[in-house]
């Protein structure tokens, strides 16, 4: 049922947008078997390694199926709109017809807009440079620099290639620190080593820091985790590090995916990666997805919380946080976000 659901979008344009163009029997009955074969690509990631998240597939393949499916789903979304002023003109008494140009012009750009986003997709992410101003901030950390990568999804369409360009446009950047927020892979350890080896180039002064996503509890994560602590990213599992500068500290603490449970691990405890850290010293703290009003209310009672880095904030979760962990300015951060958000369009978080 789950996979046919996907398949709806292809069934409306069929119907609607296939059906009433002046074609011949046969070429109908082709483009829509592929436009319906374009709406399984999570059966067939499935059947290619067992998981729907982690598609063992020719890189060509997988790119030509998300822009399939993003250009059946751009025409359906096409064919309602032309159906909404269809039926609009005849409530009106004024019916209208669509001629086969009009199809013609949603089709084609349909396809261009589903290339130009799935070459938006693969790329390696541009970088956003942010600075915030933070209070309670040493004057040692002015100017401090730091580089967040998350939700790289590394796979057979973020490959080695990808990976290593990333690294080189990461290192290219001179931070002082980087720190990834998770959702690093899709796939086992002995279908992604090759993949993510190319991290281990990663460099920063003050090292490289991350922590769990929800993905690395779908493939093995004892053994990521200890696979990537040996590639040199520190793991932060409920726990934290001190950064030592001229005498000052700043703590960076990193807690677990709230998805942990279900796979067996410790969920997310604030208190825990806490423990024992210097009580003067401004927390900056990794989450891969803040969502629990009980880690946000363990958030807001850290009264030394300089900032929070995270995949993203649901929005009435962003409601409740908003103001708690910037103050007015005093001193100044930069930070250098590389987000890696290109989830193929077949797929989900």
């Amino acid at each position: 049922m789950f996979h046919l659901i996907f398949s709806l979008p292809s069934w409306y344009a069929i119907v609607r947008f296939i059906g009433p163009l002046p074609w011949p029997p046969a070429v109908k009955v082709v483009i829509s078997l592929l436009m319906l074969l374009s709406s399984q690509y999570l059966l067939f990631s499935k059947f290619s390694s067992g998981s729907a998240m982690s598609p063992e597939m020719p890189r060509i393949v997988i790119i030509l199926f998300n822009w399939a499916f993003s250009a059946v789903l751009f025409i359906a979304i096409s064919q309602l709109l032309l159906d909404v002023v269809m039926l609009i003109a005849m409530l009106l008494q004024h019916p209208l017809e669509i001629v086969p140009f009009v199809r013609y012009v949603a089709g084609i750009a349909a396809l261009l807009l589903a290339a130009f986003g799935v070459y938006q997709a693969i790329r390696v992410p541009p970088v956003k440079d942010i600075i915030i101003e933070v209070k309670n901030l040493s004057h040692q950390f002015e100017g401090y620099q730091l580089l967040q990568l998350t939700d790289l999804h590394i796979s057979k369409l973020f490959n080695r290639l990808w990976t290593t360009r990333l690294v080189k446009q990461a290192n290219a950047l001179s931070v002082d620190l980087i720190v990834i927020t998770g959702d690093v892979i899709d796939g086992t350890l002995a279908n992604r080593k090759g993949d993510v080896d190319p991290l281990r180039g990663l460099r920063a002064p003050d090292g490289v820091f991350a922590i769990t996503g929800n993905h690395e509890y779908f493939f093995e994560q004892q053994a990521w985790t200890e696979h990537l602590d040996s590639l040199g990213m520190k793991p932060l599992i409920n726990s934290h590090t001190v950064i030592e500068r001229r005498g000052e500290s700043l703590v960076l603490a990193g807690v677990t995916d709230m998805s942990a449970p279900r796979s067996g691990f410790p969920g997310p405890d604030l208190g825990k990666a806490l423990a024992g850290a210097p009580q003067d010293a401004a927390v900056m703290l990794l989450d891969h997805y803040l969502k629990t009003k009980k880690l946000v209310d363990s958030l807001l009672s850290v009264k030394r919380l300089l900032m929070f880095f995270t995949e993203q904030l649901p929005s009435n979760t962003l409601r409740s946080y908003a103001g708690a962990a910037f103050s007015p300015p005093v001193t100044m951060m930069c930070t250098r976000a590389r987000r890696q958000s290109a989830w193929p369009a077949a797929g989900w978080h």
